[in-house]
């Protein structure tokens, strides 16, 4: 008797078998690969690009990428951990080849600082981290908003770090920057993150 039933979805496999799968040019692999891990990259690429049509093809290029050099992966981190690196990666080179003008925030937005990095005028809280805001589902919507304002710099900082968990020795060597602009550039993010939230905050006193 027919049946309209729809085939079941591959897999679950365990990490050394899934990595056959792949090696081997297995497409019920690849497609366990792509229903794992798609949606998780896509909200990384969404937090780093800020822009969905960008983050679904640096999403699909990340994969692409996973497919070609599978052979190359010499299982030092898990699966999972280097997938997330080549989406990154990506997303890294999105930025760098777009042919636009940086939107700037507004100089008056963005809290001053010396040459030391120290903050100049009113005194804030330099640990304030996106994770310490988001107390709330609502309030991690209205951070996730804020963070898309930011600069590229200060928001793949923030991202890396606060939100997708890199130490900062493995978040400098992912942007190619040395580790103290990193801890600047943070600093700077968490209070440029922190002066966009003033106004919600303020808000919700009223």
């Amino acid at each position: 008797m027919y049946s309209s039933t729809q085939p079941s979805p591959p897999g679950p496999f365990d990490e050394k078998t899934l990595l056959a799968k792949l090696r081997n040019g297995d497409a019920d692999g690849f497609e366990y690969l792509v229903r794992t891990w798609c949606s998780r990259l896509l909200a990384v690429a969404r937090r780093m690009l800020a822009n969905e049509e960008d983050a679904q093809d640096c999403v699909q290029e990340a994969f692409l990428q996973a497919f070609r050099k599978i052979n190359e992966f010499q299982e030092r981190s898990a699966l999972g951990t280097w997938l997330h690196r080549i989406l990154v990666n990506a997303a890294l080179m999105k930025l760098r080849s777009r042919q636009r003008q940086a939107v700037e925030l507004d100089e008056n937005l963005l809290p001053q600082f010396d040459e030391s990095g120290h903050r100049v005028g009113k005194s804030a809280n330099p640990r304030s981290s996106a994770e310490e805001l988001a107390v709330r589902q609502e309030v991690r919507e209205q951070v996730r908003e804020k963070i898309a304002l930011l600069p590229d710099a200060y928001r793949l900082v923030l991202v890396l770090r606060d939100i997708e968990g890199y130490d900062t020795a493995e978040a400098a060597r992912i942007l190619e920057i040395t580790e103290v602009v990193l801890k600047v550039r943070l600093h700077r993010a968490r209070a440029a993150l922190k002066k966009l939230l003033e106004p919600l905050w303020k808000e919700e006193l009223l």
